[in-house]
């Protein structure tokens, strides 16, 4: 019984699973993956990388994730799991790419000013 791990990252969100050969089951931070994402969309993110590869139901991940928001750490996750399924059988590595799932995204927020309101939002300016 093999036990893969790896990482994902999306912005701030980090996630560290541990896929493992069994039933399907996804766990997040000790909880079901569909009570922790309680939305459809970031559902089938998660199991967007089980799609392609058609492996439904035969590995089981437990994730801990932390940080950004809850899209974020779902797109942690999808690219942890992309990575895992990769590390196991080279031969779903084609299909993955193809569709994004191993391209880290380094979009990030960007950094407040000083002197300015927001990142690039400045004050208003009075000419008097």
């Amino acid at each position: 019984m093999e036990i893969t791990h790896t990482i994902g990252r999306r912005k701030t969100a980090v996630a560290r699973i541990y896929l493992q050969p069994g039933n399907g089951t996804v766990t997040v931070n000790n909880r079901d993956f569909k009570d922790y994402f309680p939305t459809l969309p970031l559902q089938k993110l998660i199991s967007q990388a089980f799609d392609l590869s058609k492996t439904v139901e035969q590995y089981d991940v437990k994730v801990n994730v932390g940080g950004g928001g809850y899209n974020g750490q779902a797109e942690a996750i999808r690219m942890a799991i992309a990575r895992a399924l990769c590390k196991i059988n080279l031969e779903h590595r084609p299909v993955l790419k193809a569709n994004g799932l191993l391209t880290r995204d380094p979009r990030m927020v960007e950094r407040k000013k000083f002197g300015q309101r927001k990142a690039r939002r400045r004050f208003q300016f009075s000419k008097r």
